[in-house]
């Protein structure tokens, strides 16, 4: 997508002089290619030629990616480079490459080692948040391609650098939102493109779900890291701070330096469909959040909210979407996990591959034409793209993982700038949207469901605040605020460039 068509549409504290020692040796061990960009290279990928993958981030997600890149199903694809700050994962997860394709990964723990060998051709990225743009970015410029998960930004900011530096080294670079890749979700947003059921009013989405971090994760005390972990690595541009069990190796999900919550974690997907189906839909020119961090126990380490409403105007639709953290309870089967998108018309519900009419009447199975995603999944098309140098071969390429990562980071900086109140004030603040009100209903029920009591439950109550998509920037009132969280403080040497 052009640049015009955006227009339209912490206690054992660790040694200071230690992290700085280890930081200072980190930016020096090997070459710096990640500020001049000088040696971008690339070489042109045959049909049968083999693709060299690394995969970053081996603990979690990174084992689909691992996966992925050794199944028979995708062929001519070699992973030579296992890349994780914890060494200890490196001989359980070589012995399953090894199983798989008889051939021993490379293990490092820096990324940069990595990039430094002319024979890799790409990475892929399963890092945390806060990781994604840099590693894309220094992946750009040596001239890889990159496979990156969800959300490619830790702000907004570094998303528009990623797409940056994609265009200029002419890198394919595919985002982990994998619904890009389902015919159901395709079909489902060219109908609500369509008019044929009427005009989209409120796209909706739900990443509702139940796990760690969502309910309460505790407190941890600061102490040493473990002797396999270089924590200095895995603070990477996020700012100098002691080590505790509640960031690594998950719940940095919840800490705003690392993670971006939940609508920054499972929400993502949601947020991409919820974002596609609108027509033209890029950034929104209002946002608003509401929500809070409710647990039945009391409040934990964690900064995020695990409840939270999020709306968006993007002219005549808008952008409705909901977090609740403390469901799939079985002693309360009522409040069930709902990860779900749906389409509100002027003429009913796009959901479920269905058209359910306002009247009542009968629901029908879409009949829409689309365009089908690039076949293959989400690693199979990027592999695909990787051969053919076309970006678009891709089913989620970085432009596009940008804007739905951006309507991610745009409530929550509403949420951070927010104030407390009452629940009776968070919804005189969210107006008449049915959707919306609905909304904050059911955080409000959902609470009191676990024991939390209505009359003293605190929210957070965000501003609404204006933002320009062609800028990306906030304008109005309190745009000065909002706009410093734009972007970050970077942690040399691990600072995303302005330029590229």
């Amino acid at each position: 997508m052009s640049a015009d068509s955006r227009r339209t549409a912490s206690d054992r504290k660790i040694s200071r002089r230690t992290v700085l020692r280890s930081a200072a040796a980190a930016s020096t061990a090997f070459s710096l290619f990640t500020i001049s960009g000088t040696k971008a290279s690339g070489r042109v990928i045959g049909a049968n030629d083999t693709v060299r993958i690394g995969v970053a981030g081996i603990n979690g997600r990174g084992g689909a990616h691992i996966s992925a890149f050794t199944d028979k199903a995708i062929p001519n694809v070699q992973l030579t480079y296992l890349i994780d700050v914890d060494s200890s994962l490196f001989d359980s997860r070589t012995k399953t490459v090894e199983n798989r394709i008889g051939s021993r990964p490379t293990c490092v723990q820096d990324v940069r080692q990595a990039l430094d060998d002319k024979t890799l051709d790409a990475i892929s990225i399963a890092t945390p948040n806060h990781w994604h743009s840099l590693m894309t970015i220094w992946a750009c410029q040596a001239g890889k391609d990159v496979y990156v998960e969800k959300p490619i930004s830790h702000n907004v900011f570094e998303g528009r650098k990623c797409v940056e530096a994609a265009k200029k080294y002419n890198r394919v670079v595919q985002h982990g939102t994998q619904s890009r890749s389902d015919n159901r979700w395709a079909r489902e947003t060219a109908a609500a493109h369509s008019g044929k059921y009427g005009q989209l009013v409120v796209s909706k989405g739900s990443a509702s779900k139940p796990g760690s971090g969502r309910n309460s994760i505790g407190f941890k005390e600061a102490e040493s890291p473990p002797s396999s972990l270089d924590f200095n690595l895995w603070l990477g541009p996020a700012k100098e701070q002691p080590y505790h069990k509640n960031i690594v190796h998950y719940n940095w999900h919840w800490f705003w330096e690392t993670g971006n919550g939940e609508i920054g974690n499972q929400g993502v997907h949601q947020m991409d469909i919820a974002r596609w189906g609108i027509k033209d839909g890029t950034l929104p020119t209002k946002v608003f959040s509401v929500g809070g961090r409710f647990l039945p126990d009391g409040p934990d380490q964690a900064e995020t909210p695990n409840m939270q409403l999020a709306v968006m105007e993007f002219g005549p639709a808008t952008l409705v979407f909901e977090v609740r953290g403390l469901v799939g309870d079985k002693k309360r089967p009522e409040w069930p996990s709902d990860v779900s998108n749906a389409f509100f018309t002027t003429e009913g519900v796009i959901k479920e591959s269905k058209f359910f009419p306002k009247d009542g009447s009968k629901a029908v199975p879409l009949e829409i034409e689309f365009d089908p995603p690039a076949p293959g999944g989400a690693f199979g098309s990027f592999i695909n793209a990787m051969r053919t140098r076309k970006p678009e071969d891709c089913n989620c390429d970085a432009e596009v993982a940008h804007y739905s990562a951006a309507c991610c980071h745009l409530p929550n900086i509403s949420y951070r700038l927010g104030t407390q109140g009452t629940y009776d004030k968070a919804r005189g603040a969210i107006g008449d949207n049915t959707e919306a009100v609905a909304v904050l209903e059911r955080i409000r029920d959902n609470s009191k469901a676990v024991g939390i009591p209505v009359d003293k439950t605190v929210y957070t109550i965000g501003p609404t605040l204006t933002f320009d998509p062609a800028s990306e920037r906030f304008v109005g009132e309190r745009s000065e605020e909002a706009n410093k969280l734009i972007t970050r403080e970077y942690r040399a040497p691990f600072i995303v460039p302005e330029t590229v």
